[in-house]
């Protein structure tokens, strides 16, 4: 069952979606070369705490961390380890806070150092896809017409789309109805209405959409270890059009990228 959500509802998710932007955007900052995301880990452990909120992951499902960090042929669900991050890597940091009764749950993926120009590329399509599919969470519109439009995107550019993972809602809960999945058929599942809150997030392969998992519980990876990006926001659904709770502009801030792309979703004027 949908739950939707208030427009004093969406405002607390607002808060709880930028603390985990602002946590990414802080991360910006740290992510090196010779950083281990263990150290990430526990410098967004602590950054969250220190703003009112609580890791949104730590202790879900048992999860053991307050990160996700998914490096290379990692899909999502990276546990952090103590390997440090190698010139030419990147890596997916998805994070999630909780904060007055709500969830955030967000996610971007960073280039280390030199990356080659074919893992820009499935960086920079992936983005883009992300943003494809928010044009379609609208009024009048189903669950299939965001996947469609994320898989017809990204597989025009020879991407694999993992099948196994997909968005969701969100609220009280991390995951709530519905399912948001990366690929499906226009005009098919459940309909969109006004106050929904979800979280879009295109899980693109360079190649193989097939993945698995490792041994560790958590870990997905591609089939064929190649690399695998990974992009999310969490999107209300706001006088009929999508309306973007969370924001990149911090990692962009951080990282000196000029961006328009969330303009368009965005009805608030944003103050960093």
């Amino acid at each position: 069952m949908i739950i939707t959500k208030t427009p004093e509802e969406i405002e607390l998710m607002r808060q709880s979606a930028l603390i985990v932007s602002k946590t990414l955007g802080m991360l910006a900052k740290e992510i090196k070369e010779g950083v281990t995301t263990n150290h990430l880990d526990a410098l967004a452990e602590t950054f969250i705490r220190d703003h009112g909120a609580l890791p949104g992951f730590k202790g879900l499902y048992d999860c053991p961390s307050t990160l996700l960090c998914s490096v290379n042929e990692a899909v999502v669900h990276g546990l952090p380890t103590d390997t440090p991050l190698k010139n030419g890597d990147i890596v997916s940091v998805d994070c999630g806070a909780l904060m007055n009764g709500f969830y955030g749950d967000h996610a971007y993926t960073f280039e280390i150092g030199d990356v080659d120009e074919a893992t820009k590329q499935l960086v920079q399509i992936t983005k883009e896809s992300l943003y494809i599919g928010i044009e379609q969470f609208k009024n009048g519109n189903r669950v299939g017409d965001v996947g469609y439009a994320i898989q017809q995107y990204c597989e025009s550019h020879g991407y694999g789309v993992v099948r196994e993972l997909v968005g969701h809602g969100i609220g009280r809960k991390m995951h709530e109805d519905p399912e948001m999945p990366n690929y499906g058929r226009r005009g098919r599942g459940k309909k969109f209405v006004e106050g929904m809150v979800v979280a879009i997030e295109p899980m693109i392969n360079m190649g193989t959409h097939k993945v698995k998992q490792l041994k560790d519980g958590w870990t997905i990876v591609t089939q064929d270890s190649k690399p695998s990006v990974h992009f999310e926001h969490d999107v209300a659904l706001v006088n009929g059009k999508p309306e973007i709770l969370s924001t990149f502009a911090y990692v962009h801030e951080a990282l000196g990228i000029t961006s328009n792309d969330e303009d368009h979703f965005r009805e608030k004027t944003l103050v960093l």
